[in-house]
Parts: C-alpha cells; structure tokens; sequence
C-alpha cells in the first residue's frame, strides 16, 4: 500500500468525501495474481488480459432469412426462375457449388453456397415445382452476412480490465470461448462489534438490539459482485478485537469493520488499529458516514465504517467499492448521475453534505422527481429500502423547496 503523503488524518469536521476517495484509491494497487476461470463463473469478474477471437465468427457466409439462395450477384429482375438443385439449413449446407440459372433453398443461419451472392426472401419467391421464380422486385440487400460479421480471427473481443458483463459473456461463448484468465478477486475480512449486538431471533436483554450490519453489508457486496471471506461478530473488549483484527488481516486483503471508531469510552478500533499498523484519516466531511476511519492493519487495507447500519452502507457504496474495484485491477466507475427535482419539500439543517435516499418518480410530463419517504436517521434501514437515488445535498443548503433541482446518484446495475 503506497504512501498516502500530507493527507490531514484528524481535521475538525473531516474530509470531504471526494477528497476521502481520491486519497484511498491513490494508496491502493491492483492484487498480484491471476486465475483461469469457465466461462459460466466469469460474470461480474475483471480480465486480466485481453480475449481474442481464435477464429472467424461465423466463419462462413450465412442467409439472414428463411429463403432462396440463387447463382451469381446481379440483382435480378421480377420473372427470373432458376432451377431447385438441393436445400442448405442450419447445420446442414448444401455441399456443392451453384452454377448459373441454380438454387437452393436455405434457412435462417445455413451456409451460402459458394458460386451465390444472393438471398432471396421467400415472401418475394414463387415457387413452381423444381424451380423457383422471383415474384416482385427483391430490392439491394443480399441477406448474407460475412464470415467476420461477430469477429475476424485475432479480434479482441474485450480487453484487459474489464469487468464482464451478460452481453461480454454471450459473445465470448459465440466465439467459442471456454475460459479465460481473470484478476484475483480481494478477500474480505468483516469484523461488526458491539456489546448490545444479539443474532437475529435470539432473545434480547434490556439495552440490546438484533445485529443487522453483517447480513446488510454481506448481501451489498454480494450485490456488488464480492464475497465476505471471514466474518466476526465480537463485543466491545481490547483483546478480543485485537486478536479478530490481526486474524483478519492476516487472511483477507481487506478488513472492514463497523462501529468501534468515533470517541465513545468503548470505541476501541480505531486505537488497536494504530496500534496494529496505522490510522490514515478518520471523519468524512458527510451526512450519514461522518466516523468513517482508513488505515492498515499490519499492511492490509483497513476500512472501519460507521456503527449505523445506513451509515456503514452508505460508505461502503462510497470508498469501499472502489477501493475493491482498484485492488481488482478495474478503473473504478461511480454511480452514474442525472438531475432530479424534490418532489416535495425537504425540512434539513445545513452544516454536512447529505447523501439522502430517495426513489425515482417520472411524471406526467416527464419530469425526473425524488421522492424522500420517512426519517434519514442513519439507524434507519428503512431508509434504503427501495431507494433508487442517493441525493447529493450540499452542505451549505437547508430547507429546500419543492421543485428544487439536485444531483443524484442511481443506484441501479447494469443489466447488460
């Protein structure tokens, strides 16, 4: 991990977020390793070099459409009849060479035979026993595609570093790709603490809540395309922290935790972190994220995420992800944005950034609008439920109107 060098770790109201993210991924480097992976477990992964094509895709000349492949390329005119020599499908091609004044009827997908340069549409052809005749005009197009139309041999089908999706994968497999060799994906360490933290469907004692941080953030990197390698639940005490920290960054290339980093008399992590390896920064300039820490532990990349669940999702969205994306070999790509109106007003105290949920609402007349529901509170899972949109809140604007246009970050994958 590189050097962060004059990155401010403890500022009064802590780092903008911008400036938070920009200093992670510049101390960050791709994992060393490669792998060779089927084709069928290569979704959602990087390539660690390029694919090409070992071969012409299709590899021969092939009939667009259900009709008649007939001698020559001159475009030939209604009353033309040529005579029915055999029948080429897919699979199946007539294997001889057409001469003048022959045809042969083909299929969706077969094999032009050498000698045609042309494919008559069947709607267009009358046909009369042993031969054929051309019915009305048939118009330019050939209905052949090339033998190269997918890819020519030696084609790059995708480069180095990126990240494949559906349609990437549906084309290697047409060009007759098995496996390919894909960066190593980063293990994950998650340690969540808390003394008042129960497993879901336990009884709880006066003061506890269910613990719900490592089923939220198992499932959103899952979402993101990650598994969690190891994963600790341990109560607020020195040495069992530091014990689960050295542990996890021992077999993970990352350690996130949650909770445990702000000033409380209990908030131990942030300490045994300095003491394990090194504090960089800690507080985002942010509403909801604002004690966020990152650091090492013993050379491996620490993200210590807030205690509120929101929180912890928000910012894991925000500087984890990329930083997974960067230590997968990817160039890491945000949220895509676009700009939305309130579609109600929004009562707030300036002070922080925001980054608000909302859903996405297109009007009547096509307006992009945001519809807040219910309290933000960072504790509030709620919030995120069904959220489309994080809404970009300055920190300098308070109360805001109806019709107030922002900018927004969509929070929906790419299907393709």
């Amino acid at each position: 991990m590189a050097e962060l060098g004059g990155c401010e770790p403890y500022g009064p109201e802590g780092l903008p977020l911008e400036q938070a993210r920009a200093a992670i991924l510049a101390a960050l480097q791709p994992l060393a390793g490669a792998e060779t992976v089927p084709l069928s477990e290569a979704l959602g992964r990087i390539t660690a070099a390029p694919v090409r094509a070992a071969a012409a895709v299709p590899g021969f000349r092939a009939s667009i459409m259900d009709g008649y492949a007939i001698a020559g390329e001159a475009l030939p005119e209604p009353g033309t009849r040529w005579r029915l020599v055999g029948r080429s499908a897919a699979g199946a091609p007539h294997g001889a060479a057409l001469a003048p004044g022959e045809a042969v009827r083909i299929l969706t997908g077969a094999v032009v035979p050498e000698g045609s340069g042309r494919v008559l549409p069947q709607e267009l052809v009358q046909p009369q026993g042993e031969a054929i005749t051309l019915a009305a005009p048939c118009g330019a197009n050939p209905w052949i595609r090339g033998p190269e139309e997918e890819a020519a041999p030696g084609q790059e089908l995708v480069p180095a570093g990126q990240r494949l999706g559906v349609a990437d994968l549906g084309r290697l497999a047409g060009c007759g790709v098995a496996e390919l060799p894909l960066q190593r994906r980063p293990r994950i360490g998650l340690l969540i603490s808390g003394d008042e933290l129960q497993p879901p469907g336990a009884e709880r004692g006066a003061g506890q809540i269910w613990e719900s941080n490592s089923a939220l953030l198992t499932a959103l990197l899952q979402r993101l395309g990650y598994g969690v390698a190891a994963r600790r639940v341990v109560a607020d005490q020195p040495q069992p922290l530091r014990q689960a920290l050295a542990e996890l960054a021992a077999g993970c290339d990352v350690v996130v935790s949650t909770g445990g980093v702000s000033a409380g008399d209990t908030d131990w992590i942030r300490a045994l972190v300095a003491e394990l390896g090194e504090v960089r920064f800690w507080k985002l300039f942010l509403k909801p994220g604002r004690p966020f820490a990152w650091g090492q532990v013993a050379g491996t990349p620490f993200f210590g995420l807030p205690g509120n669940p929101v929180a912890a999702a928000i910012t894991a969205l925000q500087l984890l992800w990329p930083a997974l994306q960067r230590l997968e070999g990817a160039e890491p790509q945000p949220l895509p944005r676009l700009k939305v109106r309130l579609e109600a007003p929004l009562r707030r105290g300036a002070g922080r950034p925001e980054l608000a949920r909302a859903r996405l609402v297109v009007s009547g007349d096509g307006t992009l609008l945001a519809r807040l529901e219910g309290s933000q509170a960072s504790s509030r899972i709620g919030s995120l439920q069904g959220a489309d949109l994080l809404l970009e809140i300055p920190a300098n604007l308070g109360a805001l109107e109806a019709g107030t246009e922002l900018w927004a970050q969509l929070l929906r994958l790419p299907v393709f």
